[in-house]
């Protein structure tokens, strides 16, 4: 019931407030936190999708993934660790025992994510990113059509003509420092950003050490009249230590410890990540334009476990064009959009025995090969669309997405009648869709979507324990139905959207744990995800020099088993596990026209089923966070700023992450939990500049 009576207040505070609201007072739209879009101008045409902006990921910690992306509705960001994390929408992704897939992911227009599917938001440094555009299920085959979604990063090069500096350092517990510098120009022919950023801590728990550096180069130019030529080059260094998860016993009386097995192994990864795009917007005419990028991807990746160390590497490669252009039929305009993506990667991994028992506590030691393997992976999109403008009000778009995956696996390792090379060439796979959207007014409008969408299985879901090719396991594959409505007041003061859906997904992907590191995938029955979404802000002067502006997003995860039988065991009607039923993020924003601001935020989370059977839950939990700071001018060329914040005020016990279906070895209890960090405090600096 805490939700509701956090909703209750809110809206009690706004109604009061609103009856002094004065008449004449102006409220500026970039106040917006989570915007919505409102025109058909977005990347998805007709439907609405959510951005959040530069200012909400300003309003967290620097290096606060979690509570930045944990304000969309529908979204649900898991964090173990800074290097530890996992992103579901709508449910989508829930059952993925380590990182995030099921989505797709694009920096800049370019794609980000592997060939099975996996993305790693905590590859990029969250103070170089401009907004993050949020889209909720396979509504566009243009990006993908994955079951979970996509998100849209960017990060723009300087807008305002001129050559300006930028530099934020932040300190704070557990060792935390942060620097992001940043030189900018931009005038009539060029933009362009060079970003240096660093960041260390030494973590709440034991062997949680994190160390990165990252190097960004954004640029943007005119050549010629009808060219405009975009580089992005992104670097990244980092090692992180692992504390893995803990059993219930463990993160009750000591959430700072790690994981025995991983203490003693003094677990850890390092990886050394690398982006190159190139990408050309070519104006053929007044209304056809034609976006072209290639792109390419490097990643070194070593880890050492306590059941082996891990040492790959993974280098794609691909291609991303649309062609866009409008026409008429009679009367009525239309929008067409045609494109590709092809995508090939070259994934190769060994793993080597971990001799750290015979090390002398000195951690990890890599003893003799156990594998070596590389896979090759293809993934081809075609996709395209048509919208129809029937009238001022109606709107309808057709879109027609086609995939093509294939995986080829070879044994480096043995030979003869033991080596396991095989290949898997998944069915070509159609992705429909309909969108339509009536305009009531200017400020209110509906919507209404039918989609079709997939996933990949994982790189453990396509091998067996023995590492053969899986020759029984399909992709997912689902329905999304959704409908909405946005609705923004007259002078743009409060706004508030809601959307139902209910999408059907059939052959579910499951990996089942069978051993430390071993799994085994199969498609294991299907699930109904039914939902709810709903976000309100409301921004008012109840003073002539101040604003104040209460917000809430709710989210309804209303997802079941619909048939599901796991060794003889029938969980149908079970709620789908790793997935909260109920989400608030509440909260509000003041802002002094002198420059101050105070920011205060309040998170609730349901229990969280950890097993198919639904016998073993998480306990619920509600942070509360703050966030102060002063904003004022250094003369007429600079400015500066201070804030101070503090992460769980009331210093709340809880698992920032779960893993489900953990399987206690040798008797000892299941590993479940990951301990969230306890009351943590940081202190920011920031100095802009124009040279």
């Amino acid at each position: 019931m805490k939700h509701i009576l956090f909703l209750l207040v809110f809206s009690t505070v706004c109604l009061a407030y609103g009856q002094d609201q004065p008449r004449d007072s102006v409220i500026d739209l970039n106040e917006v936190i989570l915007q919505v879009e409102r025109t058909r101008e977005s990347p998805l045409g007709l439907t609405p999708s959510e951005v959040v902006t530069a200012r909400a990921i300003r309003q967290q910690n620097p290096v606060d993934f979690a509570g930045t992306m944990n304000q969309v509705p529908g979204v649900y960001f898991l964090s173990g660790a800074l290097n530890t994390n996992r992103i579901t929408i709508r449910g989508v992704g829930a059952r993925t025992p380590f990182g995030t897939d099921k989505l797709r992911m694009y920096f800049n227009g370019i794609p980000v994510t592997n060939g099975t599917g996996v993305s790693s938001l905590e590859s990029f440094d969250l103070e170089n990113l401009s907004s993050i555009r949020v889209v909720k299920g396979p509504k566009s085959a243009a990006y993908g059509g994955a079951l979970g979604g996509a998100l849209l990063l960017r990060s723009d090069p300087a807008g305002q003509p001129g050559t300006q500096f930028r530099t934020r350092t932040s300190v704070g517990s557990y060792g935390l420092f942060k620097s992001n510098v940043a030189l900018t120009h931009a005038d009539s022919t060029v933009s362009a950003e060079i970003r240096y950023n660093r960041l260390t801590t030494q973590g709440y728990r034991e062997n949680n050490a994190f160390q990165r550096d990252g190097l960004l180069l954004n640029l943007g130019m005119d050549a010629g009249r009808r060219h405009r030529l975009n580089l992005l080059a992104n670097y990244i260094d980092y090692s992180a230590e692992i504390p893995s998860s803990l059993n219930r016993t463990d993160f009750e009386t000591d959430p700072t410890q790690a994981a025995f097995t991983w203490a003693q192994a003094k677990g850890f990864e390092a990886n050394k990540y690398t982006l190159l795009g190139l990408s050309d917007h070519y104006a053929l005419s007044g209304n056809t334009s034609l976006v072209t990028s290639v792109f390419f991807n490097y990643l070194d990746h070593y880890e050492p476990r306590p059941f082996n160390i891990l040492d790959e590497f993974t280098f794609g490669f691909g291609l991303r064009a649309v062609l866009e252009t409008g026409f008429r039929i009679g009367d009525m305009p239309v929008q067409g959009r045609l494109g590709a993506e092809l995508y090939r990667d070259e994934y190769s991994w060994g793993t080597y025995e971990n001799l750290y028992e015979d090390n002398a506590g000195q951690g990890s030691l890599q003893g003799a090969q156990i594998s070596r393997n590389k896979e090759f992976r293809r993934q081809d999109f075609l996709f395209g669309s048509l919208d129809w403008e029937v009238s001022e009000a109606i709107g309808i778009r057709l879109g027609l997405g086609l995939n093509n995956t294939r995986y080829d696996f070879r044994d480096r390792f043995n030979k003869g009648p033991d080596n396991r090379s095989a290949g898997r060439d998944f069915d070509p796979i159609l992705l429909p869709s309909l969108d339509m959207r009536y305009t009531w007014r200017d400020t209110f409008f509906s919507y209404l979507n039918i989609s079709r969408g997939f996933s990949n299985p994982s790189l453990e879901e396509s091998l067996s324990p023995e590492g053969l090719i899986n020759p029984d396991i399909g992709q997912e594959k689902g329905w999304n139905y959704e409908a909405g409505l946005h609705w923004e007041s007259v002078d743009s003061r409060m706004q508030i959207t809601a959307a139902l859906y209910r999408m059907e997904i059939r052959d579910l992907l499951v990996a089942q744990r069978v051993g430390q590191d071993q799994y085994i995938g199969r498609n294991a029955g299907s699930t109904r995800h039914n939902g709810m979404e709903v976000s309100w802000e409301y921004r008012l002067r109840p003073g002539r020099d101040f604003t104040v502006t209460p917000f809430v997003s709710y989210t309804l995860n209303a997802h079941r088993f619909r048939e599901f039988t796991d060794q003889d065991r029938d969980y149908s009607g079970n709620r789908l596990t790793g997935v909260p039923r109920n989400r608030l993020y509440s909260g509000i924003r003041l802002s002094g026209d002198a420059g101050w601001y105070l920011n205060g935020s309040y998170q609730y989370v349901d229990p969280i089923p950890l097993t198919d059977s639904n016998s073993v839950f998480s306990d619920a939990y509600g942070l509360v966070n703050l966030q102060a700071g002063y904003n004022w001018a250094l003369g007429s060329r600079f400015r500066a700023g201070l804030e101070l914040g503090v992460n769980n005020l009331l210093d709340t016990l809880y698992a920032s992450s779960v893993l489900i279906n953990a399987t206690g070895f040798g008797g000892s209890q299941p590993r479940y939990y990951y301990p969230g960090n306890s009351r943590n405090y940081y202190l920011g600096v920031l100095v802009v500049g124009r040279l």
